[in-house]
């Protein structure tokens, strides 16, 4: 009571244990809020995790390293339509100062990109349509990505090859069918597995590598590569990109690696935004059945919060302890949604017209994830809340 008689109304809140308690009180209802917060954290997982695995694969981290494509021109879009002469090689290491070397060896890497049809055997009737990279060994120093995780890099003329870890997916075969020593057969012949590579969130990861000069006896194109890639040192695209345009004898064309596989990206762009709006319309349809579970748990609760407010607690406290009460089931929820996730869904591939990526739950899906999970437990209860204490005390008391 302050001087002159005047009182200060003091708002009873509920304490926190009554809400943790009220948890156990109905088994069912704790366990549809748990479930309906970690479905939807899941479904949005999921949706985003596809989105940003697709993204990632076809973005080239600048930061790592600067490598530029040296292809024919006019297959800039396209680096499997490019055929630029075998020697190119040489002429750029010895035309380009600034290329990167270490010990002696130029950071340039001569590639052929082709798409061939493969089968597991020479008695299968099934094409299976790979992407086959034919490289030499310098391609590892120019692809700092790939590392290689069993077996060893394949010999020339032994007729070996070797798989990243996404070519099952991307063959629609199981991963053991592709382990170190089995074989398939394509170009009439049977080819060894002789190592397997890793190249996570990129093109690569999902592409069969040989010998470059097996596979330009395979694609009868002995005197040609696809494309030349360089590593940049002290030199700048500017100087690749004159020493393309000034030799006019053999047609090439510079450009850095990362745009051209922007360029690929922008070309899946309406793809891309077909899923993102296909993720939205899961994930709302997730919250929304979410948001129906929780209106379920707490509408019957009427005769509860007519009870809180006959014995003197305000509304505002009874809101209060029914959104400490929902933070608790969210928190719990997101929580095992998210830890299914990781287990469940992070890295799982998936097969697209490029190759195959996998998808990725990192901090930019697991946040929209677990957000999705606490708005459901949130808002959820707020609806039945309003309705019950819309309510006069007398009928509240009577309902069932």
């Amino acid at each position: 009571m302050l001087p002159g008689g005047v009182r200060i109304k003091q708002v009873r809140q509920l304490p926190f244990h009554y809400a943790f308690r009220n948890l156990g009180r109905s088994r069912v209802r704790l366990a549809a809020s748990l479930i309906g917060s970690a479905l939807v954290v899941l479904l949005i997982l999921a949706s985003g995790g596809f989105v940003r695995g697709m993204q990632l694969t076809l973005t080239q981290d600048a930061s790592l390293h600067e490598n530029i494509m040296i292809l024919g021109a006019g297959s800039e879009e396209s680096v499997e339509r490019s055929q630029i002469d075998a020697a190119v090689e040489g002429i750029a290491a010895a035309s380009i100062r600034g290329i990167k070397e270490r010990a002696g060896v130029v950071f340039a890497s001569p590639e052929i990109h082709s798409a061939l049809p493969v089968r597991e055997s020479a008695h299968s009737e099934r094409d299976l349509n790979a992407v086959v990279r034919g490289v030499r060994d310098v391609a590892l120093l120019v692809h700092p990505e790939v590392e290689i995780v069993e077996g060893r890099f394949p010999t020339a003329g032994r007729e070996e090859i070797m798989v990243g870890e996404l070519v099952a997916t991307r063959l629609g075969l199981s991963s053991a069918r592709l382990a170190t020593g089995t074989t398939l057969f394509f170009d009439g012949r049977e080819w060894t597995i002789v190592g397997r590579f890793r190249a996570s969130n990129t093109v690569m990861d999902a592409e069969i590598w040989m010998p470059l000069t097996d596979l330009q006896v395979a694609t009868n194109r002995p005197a040609s590569v696809s494309c030349v890639i360089v590593t940049l040192d002290e030199a700048t695209f500017a100087a690749v990109d004159l020493f393309a345009k000034s030799r006019l004898d053999l047609e090439l064309a510079a450009l850095p690696e990362r745009e051209y596989y922007s360029s690929i990206a922008a070309f899946y762009g309406p793809i891309r935004a077909m899923i993102i709006v296909t993720a939205v319309l899961i994930a709302s349809g997730g919250i929304l059945g979410g948001l129906n579970t929780m209106y379920a748990a707490f509408a019957s609760r009427v005769r509860e919060v007519g009870m809180l407010q006959a014995l003197g607690f305000t509304r505002a406290a009874i809101v209060a302890s029914l959104a400490e009460e929902s933070v608790f089931v969210a928190s719990c929820g997101s929580l095992i949604g998210a830890c299914i996730g990781l287990i469940v869904l992070d890295g799982v591939a998936v097969r697209f017209s490029m190759g195959a990526f996998a998808l990725v739950l990192d901090a930019p899906v697991m946040l929209p994830g677990d957000g999705g999970g606490l708005l459901v437990v949130l808002v959820g209860p707020m609806t039945p809340a309003v309705r019950c204490l819309r309510l006069p005390i007398t009928e509240a008391l009577r309902s069932f």
